[in-house]
């Protein structure tokens, strides 16, 4: 891969950039999966759809989980994230599988978007390695909408860039897409790195346990992993599987395990209202036994008391009758 050239990466795998950069009429990869007729339309990477749509499914849940924890440091934050990966891969079914075929003209507009999108995503996922250092306080506006206008100002300049680029306006080239470049493999690398960077600082500084550490090294080994049989490996997987499946297939496995492990670090290290719930009923309960052991205690005293009186009673009753 060399610095700034789209070349060599879209003759490997078949990215949505590519019929729109490199060359007049794009760049064709070397090798892709084959396309299926239904309903009298083709549709482009069939296997890599499935794995989208599964990872639609996944992502439903883990939202639905991260809405549950109620108390939990960074709810808000980190649903974010996951809103837009959700929106992120439904624009990338739309875009692989051909459903806005690449000789539309709305087909430059949508690969713009999509490039944006995967850019703030990144940039979400960055701001939210902070939310635990409790720079502002999680879940309050400041918090929140420091996300959310930041997230939309990056996507709307990565937008704009795409755009430029694509049609060559503002002294931007589409046979020399250097700045998308640089956005895609370096702004956004630099992010994750970032991200990881202050997850590992405040788990080794902040927190007691440290098996937080192994979902964070699952997660960078599973995205390492995929980008390496999307950039290196995806035409030798595509000759050896008969065009069935390519490196897109699998990249986007791996991106979606990615994924999964965020949501089970940040699972890992927030603790949910049901916790404090069963912590309360657990003082309940020791309250409760205090205070039927000290009725007890009251109860005994009261009977020796009152045997005692009795004892007293017959006592003086007999120094009298003498």
């Amino acid at each position: 891969m060399s610095f700034g050239d789209f070349n060599r990466i879209c003759e490997t795998v078949a990215l949505t950039v590519c019929p729109l950069v490199g060359a007049p009429q794009g760049i064709e990869p070397t090798c892709y999966s084959r396309n299926i007729e239904v309903a009298g339309t083709l549709i482009f990477q069939p296997a890599t759809i499935i794995i989208h749509v599964i990872a639609l499914i996944m992502t439903t849940i883990m939202i639905y989980h991260i809405k549950s924890k109620y108390t939990a440091v960074g709810r808000k934050e980190i649903v974010m994230f996951f809103y837009m990966y959700m929106l992120l891969t439904f624009l990338e079914v739309l875009l692989v599988s051909g459903i806005i075929p690449t000789a539309s003209t709305l087909y430059p507009y949508f690969t713009a978007a999509h490039i944006g999108l995967i850019t703030a995503t990144f940039w979400c996922l960055l701001l939210n390695g902070f939310v635990g250092f409790q720079l502002t306080e999680d879940g309050t506006p400041t918090s929140l909408w420091t996300i959310r206008l930041s997230s939309l100002f990056i996507f709307a300049a990565v937008f704009f860039l795409a755009t430029a680029t694509f049609k060559g306006m503002a002294s931007f080239n589409p046979l020399r897409p250097v700045a998308l470049w640089i956005v895609l493999y370096v702004f956004n690398g630099a992010a994750l790195a970032i991200y990881i960077s202050c997850q590992v600082l405040l788990i080794v500084n902040t927190l007691d346990d440290r098996w937080p550490l192994g979902d964070i090294i699952f997660g960078m080994s599973f995205y390492t992993v995929g980008q390496l049989i999307l950039y290196k490996f995806s035409v030798q997987i595509c000759d050896k599987a008969k065009h069935y499946i390519d490196g897109l297939f699998f990249g986007t496995i791996c991106t979606l395990l990615a994924v999964m492990m965020v949501y089970k670090y940040w699972d890992s290290i927030t603790k949910e209202d049901l916790e404090f719930s069963v912590g309360s009923k657990q003082n309940i309960w020791e309250v409760r036994e205090l205070l039927e052991d000290s009725a007890r205690t009251i109860d005994y005293i009261f009977i020796h008391l009152h045997t005692l009186k009795r004892v007293q009673t017959q006592f003086s009753w007999q120094n009298f009758l003498y």
